[in-house]
């Protein structure tokens, strides 16, 4: 009865709904768009300093390398074959402390994103995985948004849309355990398989009343997130800071920078954030999987912000910016394909 609670609470959620369908009308959208650009990947130019634009494979460093540094968390770049104590004494001259976040440098929708608290645990995760890790600092804010920029062709940038994620926090009552905790939330009981293999007999704690823990320290959807549109909070104020913060980052028009802040008061001064990663040409305004928004809403924002993509891209391609060609992007999409089966495997 479970799993067909579970199937039908995801049929009647669009905001689970397969990409395929959710993306419907962007293919005879971008279809036009390749008629209009006569290029398959014209996308690639909206963001000319980042790799293909950041529709993929794109690395998170050489992105925070365009971002001043005190704009985002302490950052190191380490290949699991490098030996773990040279890793730890890079750890420490940068001043970074455990627990840190451990991710994947080219990634995948929050996969192979781990909490490490421990040297034990840092082992483990180098052993299991196949690819390039980011070793960061936690971020010392709470609250986290996904803030959608937009600079279009001879305008100011403009904010488009603001995402405000709750996070998986469970709060004990001193009788049910964590797992029953999360058979009270659909949303949070999509997520026991994962939670299982992670927390493993964890799950059997009973936490006091009133105590809680935050079982996904990371804001992505797929991973039990709760997406609520925050767009209302935009302001004038709010726009010009970000503009100025925008306008040092090279190269960077259109994308998606998700950010960990203290108050909203204190983000529209441009102070006391900072951004946990930029996402370019792949981005979605994820504002749009609020539960109260409907499916026609979130097929307006699409084709709104892929429309922004076409003008930016197209901008660029005249003042000097290249497409890739049909050879270029196909095969960076087998060179994609290949590194999400790496990720998928961790």
């Amino acid at each position: 009865m479970t799993k067909l609670n579970l199937f039908l609470h995801k049929l009647t959620h669009w905001e689970y709904w397969p990409y395929q369908v959710v993306y419907l009308p962007v293919y005879f959208q971008y279809l036009y768009y390749v008629i209009r650009t006569r290029s398959f990947f014209f996308f690639n130019a909206s963001n000319p300093t980042i790799k293909n634009g950041g529709f993929f494979m794109e690395s998170k460093k050489e992105i925070y390398d365009l971002i001043p540094p005190q704009y985002y968390p302490k950052t190191l770049l380490v290949s699991p074959n490098e030996n773990l104590e040279v890793i730890l004494q890079r750890i420490s001259s940068e001043n970074i402390q455990f627990p840190l976040i451990a991710k994947p440098d080219i990634g995948l929708r929050g996969t192979a994103v781990k909490k490490i608290h421990t040297t034990k645990e840092l082992e483990n995760y180098l052993k299991k995985a196949k690819f390039d890790i980011l070793i960061q600092d936690l971020i010392p804010y709470e609250n986290e948004i996904g803030l959608f920029y937009v600079k279009l062709p001879n305008q100011p940038g403009k904010i488009t849309g603001i995402v405000s994620k709750e996070f998986m926090i469970l709060t004990g009552n001193g009788k049910n355990t964590l797992r029953e905790l999360l058979y009270q939330d659909k949303r949070y009981l999509l997520q026991l398989e994962v939670l299982e293999e992670e927390y493993k007999d964890k799950l059997n704690t009973i936490l006091n009343e009133g105590e809680t823990i935050n079982l996904v320290p990371y804001g992505n959807h797929c991973r039990g997130t709760k997406f609520v549109d925050a767009s209302h909070e935009i302001t004038s104020e709010m726009m010009e800071s970000f503009n100025t913060i925008c306008s040092q980052i090279s190269g960077f028009h259109f994308g998606r920078m998700d950010i960990m802040y203290h108050s909203y008061e204190d983000l529209a001064k441009g102070k006391n954030f900072q951004i946990v990663e930029i996402n370019g040409a792949i981005s979605e305004p994820t504002h749009m999987y609020d539960p109260k928004h409907s499916l026609l809403f979130g097929w307006k924002e699409l084709t709104r912000h892929f429309h922004y993509m076409y003008l930016i891209s197209k901008n660029n391609h005249k003042n000097g910016a290249k497409y890739l060609t049909f050879k270029e992007g196909v095969q960076e999409f087998k060179n994609h394909h290949k590194h999400y089966d790496s990720i998928l495997e961790f």
